[in-house]
């Protein structure tokens, strides 16, 4: 699995089809995130943005690997192990990531309540950001995994159906990332810092079961 998932990584790093999601983030976290704005408040957008990209990530992982050398890969290790590692490899990339983009916000962002009277401690302020980005690339994750290949195999279907999934589990009210992005910013007015830990294990529960999901399908339609 570790072959499998340098093999991937390096495709992905070769291929520069991960500028456009990097750009993205980077562009979220420019027009959201200013210096001086409230941490809690800042992390919260920061970990929201992670979603839309993680699952964007996915895909180019599960995408970008062209479909002879594909076909080697799975008769050599098989098609649910090389599905598994492509799909590590989007949410690792996303991971990486959430990480740098949760620092930088910690880094800026003024360590106060929204109304600027309460101090927010910093470091119990970036494990919950970094808590709630790892959440969100979860679910993002997720929705990668089950609105692409194998299950949708077509880019005209599999493309808005990952657009259109990203942005319903982002705002939906019964949605894990929703609430822990909705932790942060409830924090930001009483200044308890949230820790969403029951998110957390949410998000990863549906990664792991969407990711199961495809990789069984991968299996069957080899």
């Amino acid at each position: 699995m570790t072959a499998l998932l340098r093999y991937q990584a390096a495709l992905l790093v070769r291929s520069h089809r991960w500028l456009p999601p990097l750009l993205l983030y980077g562009a979220f976290l420019g027009i959201g995130v200013q210096t001086g704005q409230p941490i809690l408040d800042s992390l919260g957008y920061a970990a929201a943005a992670l979603l839309p990209v993680a699952a964007w990530l996915v895909r180019v992982g599960v995408t970008q690997e062209p479909a002879a050398a594909r076909d080697c890969a799975a008769a050599a290790l098989g098609p649910g192990r090389v599905h598994l590692a492509s799909v590590l490899t989007g949410l690792g990339a996303a991971l990486v990531l959430g990480t740098a983009g949760t620092l930088f916000v910690a880094a800026v962002s003024d360590p106060h309540t929204a109304d600027h009277r309460q101090e927010v401690p910093v470091p119990e302020s970036t494990v919950a950001g970094l808590l709630a980005a790892v959440a969100c690339a979860l679910l993002g994750t997720a929705v990668g995994a089950l609105c692409n290949r194998p299950l949708l195999r077509r880019a005209g279907w599999a493309i808005p159906s990952t657009m259109l999934a990203a942005l319903l589990v982002s705002v939906a009210g019964a949605s894990p990332a929703n609430a822990a992005v909705s932790g942060l910013v409830d924090g930001s007015h009483s200044g308890a810092v949230p820790m969403p830990l029951l998110p957390l294990a949410l998000t990863g529960a549906a990664a792991a079961g969407a990711t199961a999901l495809a990789c069984v399908l991968s299996s069957r339609r080899s």
